[in-house]
């Protein structure tokens, strides 16, 4: 069967080139009719010889490409109506299918174009068979078409005809002796190189190509007989199988540590993501492989066919998965030691490059990687959730179990100290203000849960989610989306902010209790401290440790209920309590007295422990401050004149009488100044110190969008109050010189009060030679005075004028002084408030020396 269709095949080309010869327009007449035997013969051999060579055409094999060529060739040349000819005799051949069909269209119509160029080019020539040139040929091998026709399909030995442009066949007869000399220097085909080196893209040695410890990489052995330029071509086609073998050993042990050492969830997405890619770099050895295997398709059937694949084509193949196998190795080699945050950071400062290849496939890889991530931003700022297992997240948290902790201490230090940013954890494309604004969001949310008890912050943070465009769904957030974060950040801060600040405001009243702390631990409330002085200074003088707290109790009680403090909200009042400080030897109840003001939950996130005694340092010293006044008002109330004191001038001798008088103007002098200092210094403290940082602090409470805005604003006013009042670490030195100055001045009081003791007394002793009218006076006055020890009532009129002489001139000579050491401490304490860096000092000092008296009783210094 097959020898008939060689035998039809042999006819049809023999009937072909006796047509071809016989329209030969340069041949004669009867030439053209019946061609020359010798010129068929050869032309018939020289087409049997160019079917029969492995040659095909450089062209893609495509019909509609080269008819399209053929009519646009008829159309440039003016032959308009042959081109639309020929296309509807193309639509006739190409629909035309099934039995008796052409199959090999494009290899027909290739033909008749090549043998019409031909003819154009050949119409000077005067011969036709020059268009045919045959080559020469043993006698042996012109015995038959038939056996030419065979031994043509094994291909010819003596060179394959080249068309047109290398007639000599010089480049196949290159190509056979390259080959030849490759066979002969190589142990080893391409094709099974190609084969290993598969094989070592996988991670798996083969025959020839295996995995050398000691070169740490795929090579070739020594021995094997190769070209160096193949040795080298295979050894940087196998750079492949190592970086294959890092990345999958990566995986592979983070998996199987999984979950016994911290590898982490951003960990685990980043391996899935390069297992994924890995899946398509098996896909594409797949392909290859398949390739492989297949030789490359042709036309001619007599050719030599060799495989799909050489290593230079497989070189090109590799030219992107060796891009994308040597940034996985990269970030292989960065995140062995990383995990969470600083991985998903490293990840992305390596996304930032030029090459769009390698950025998309960062971004790509950082999608997956930062999805763990993005999904405990959002928790936390959505729901105040911290579900971080292996400490990845940026923010962590302080206090263990911190939610079932319902002590107060707990619940005090969980805004301060129960969640911090961990900057080793911070990705790089978040910066350190947006993850400031996502630590405070979820703080606020659990602020709001555990020490408020509230749950309207789920509504803000919905109603946050849908103003931003988001929604409350896990992977509602991801990498690239950085606008989209701080706007779902911004809505939801600030309206949980909002809400977290209402709370503070009117559930827990927040403002009214920093105004009852003013009024009672910062004495504002005046007509209270008035009274809680009046009431509770004779129990206060007493040793300390003989004084009941619970008696203390009562005349706190009692001082509110006789002022307008009584008229305050009860949860107020009933948080004002007495709190009697560690004793020392020799204190007295004034050194140990002090009001606290308890502050429960959710106030003792801002009244910390810590604040509270910065409270009850400036009450202590404003209390020392009342105390000083209240004992100055006192010493007034005793000198004031009255009949009393202008009775004791009567019937004394003139030396005694002056020696009084002038015993009294030292001392109402001395008062003065005194009370000129202590009145100015408890204008200042008052008004503008407490008055204008309460002012202020207003203010600041008002423009408070969240609540570190409030502690701070509560900081700086309680730290404005301490650096005003000269109870700041600058200002110690001068705090000291003035409660020296307030211990002086509480002594002066003790000498009045033991001078006009002595007046009492001496009046007494005058009472006896008075009239009855004025002596009942004198006695109603004086008969509620005990006499105490040594009393000169009882005395001679000699007697009492000397002992009253001595007992004045001994009051003038401590009244003096006094007053000395006073003018000396005073001076020492205006000469350092120059020096004070506080401005509101220097107000203090012109408030002090506004007559300039002491500057010009000391201009020296």
């Amino acid at each position: 069967m097959e020898d008939e269709d060689r035998q039809k095949t042999l006819d049809l080309v023999k009937e072909l080139v006796h047509r071809l010869l016989s329209h030969n327009p340069a041949a004669p007449n009867n030439a053209a009719r019946n061609p020359n035997p010798t010129d068929l013969n050869n032309s018939f051999r020289y087409a049997v010889r160019i079917l029969s060579s492995r040659l095909t055409p450089s062209i893609a094999p495509d019909a509609a490409a080269i008819a399209e060529s053929i009519k646009r060739r008829l159309a440039t040349q003016g032959k308009s109506s042959q081109a639309l000819s020929f296309a509807d005799l193309y639509n006739k051949l190409a629909s035309k299918t099934g039995a008796g069909s052409i199959n090999n269209k494009w290899a027909v119509l290739y033909l008749l174009k090549i043998v019409s160029e031909d003819r154009k080019v050949s119409q000077a020539s005067h011969n036709f068979a020059l268009h045919l040139p045959s080559l020469s040929l043993d006698d042996r091998e012109l015995g038959g078409e038939s056996r030419n026709f065979r031994r043509g399909e094994k291909g010819w030995e003596d060179g394959v005809l080249m068309v047109a442009k290398d007639p000599e066949n010089l480049r196949e007869i290159a190509f056979r002796e390259f080959v030849n000399l490759a066979k002969e220097e190589n142990d080893v085909s391409e094709e099974v190189l190609v084969r290993d080196v598969l094989y070592a893209c996988q991670g798996i040695d083969g025959k020839y190509v295996k995995f050398d410890a000691g070169l740490d990489g795929y090579a070739l052995p020594e021995n094997l007989k190769v070209p160096r330029s193949t040795r080298t071509m295979v050894r940087k086609l196998c750079e492949l199988g190592w970086l294959f073998r890092k990345v999958r050993g990566y995986i592979t042990d983070s998996m199987d540590s999984f979950p016994t050492e911290d590898v982490g969830t951003v960990g685990q997405a980043l391996c899935a993501a390069l297992q994924d890619e890995l899946s398509e770099y098996y896909k594409l050895l797949a392909v290859l492989e398949a390739q492989a295997m297949n030789p490359i398709p042709l036309v001619s059937g007599s050719a030599i066919s060799l495989n799909y694949l050489s290593l230079r084509r497989l070189s090109v193949w590799f030219v992107e998965p060796m891009v994308k196998m040597r940034l996985m190795a990269v970030l292989v080699d960065t995140c062995k030691v990383l995990k969470g945050g600083a991985m998903a950071g490293s990840i992305h400062l390596h996304a930032q490059h030029g090459d769009p290849l390698v950025h998309e496939f960062m971004k790509s890889l950082l999608r997956r990687v930062c999805s763990p991530l993005f999904e405990m931003v959002r928790r936390w700022v959505l729901e105040g959730e911290l579900e971080d297992i292996f400490s990845e997240f940026f923010i962590v948290s302080e206090t263990k179990e911190l939610e079932s902790n319902v002590s107060q201490k707990g619940k005090e230090s969980l805004w301060r100290e129960g969640y911090r940013l961990h900057s080793m954890m911070l990705p790089s494309f978040i910066s350190q203000s947006l993850a400031q604004r996502i630590l405070r969001t979820g703080k606020s949310i659990n602020f709001l849960r555990v020490c408020c008890d509230d749950r309207g912050w789920a509504d803000a943070a919905t109603e946050a989610a849908a103003a931003a465009g988001t929604s409350t769904r896990r992977g509602s957030l991801g990498y690239g989306e950085t606008d989209a974060l701080e706007n779902l950040v911004a809505e939801a801060a600030k309206r949980i902010d909002k809400h977290l600040l209402d709370v503070m405001y009117s559930r827990y009243k927040f403002k009214e209790h920093c105004l009852a702390i003013k009024r009672y631990l910062l004495l504002g409330q005046g007509d209270f401290v008035q009274y809680l002085m009046d009431s509770i200074g004779e129990e206060l003088s007493e040793p300390a440790s003989t004084i009941s707290s619970f008696k203390l109790a009562g005349f706190l009680e009692s001082a509110i209920r006789s002022s307008n403090a009584q008229y305050d909200d009860r949860d107020i009042l009933d948080r004002v309590r007495v709190n009697m400080m560690v004793q020392s030897t020799g204190d007295r109840g004034w050194d140990v007295f002090s009001l606290e003001y308890d502050a429960s939950v959710p106030l003792n996130t801002v009244f910390t422990e810590s604040v509270m005694a910065e409270y009850r340092r400036i009450f202590n010293f404003l209390w020392k401050l009342r105390r000083v006044e209240h004992a100055l008002i006192g010493a007034w109330k005793t000198m004031k004149p009255n009949c009393i004191t202008s009775n004791s001038f009567v019937k004394l001798q003139g030396s005694v009488k002056s020696q009084l008088l002038l015993t009294l103007r030292q001392c109402q002098v001395l008062w003065n100044e005194m009370n000129h200092f202590v009145a100015n210094l408890q204008y200042y403290i008052m008004f503008e110190v407490l008055e204008v940082s309460w002012s202020k602090f207003s203010d600041e409470m008002e423009a408070a969008k969240d609540l570190d805005d409030l502690l701070a604003a509560h900081e700086k006013y309680l730290n404005s109050i301490i650096e005003k009042s000269l109870l700041g670490e600058r200002s110690r030195p001068l705090y000291k010189s003035l409660f020296v100055l307030f211990d002086l001045i509480l002594r002066y009081r003790g000498q009045v009060d033991r001078l006009y003791e002595g007046i009492f007394e001496l009046q007494a002793r005058n009472a006896v030679s008075l009239p009855s009218k004025d002596k009942r006076k004198s006695s109603k006055q004086t008969s509620k005075r005990p006499e105490p020890p040594g009393s000169w009532v009882g005395e001679g009129r000699k007697a009492l004028t000397q002992r009253a002489g001595e007992f004045l001139q001994n009051m003038g000579k401590e009244l003096g002084a006094i007053a000395k050491e006073y003018t000396s401490l005073l001076e020492v304490f205006l000469s350092e408030l120059p020096v004070q860096q506080h401005i509101n000092l220097k107000f203090l000092l012109f408030r002090l020396d506004f007559t300039e008296f002491y500057s010009r009783l000391h201009p020296a210094k």
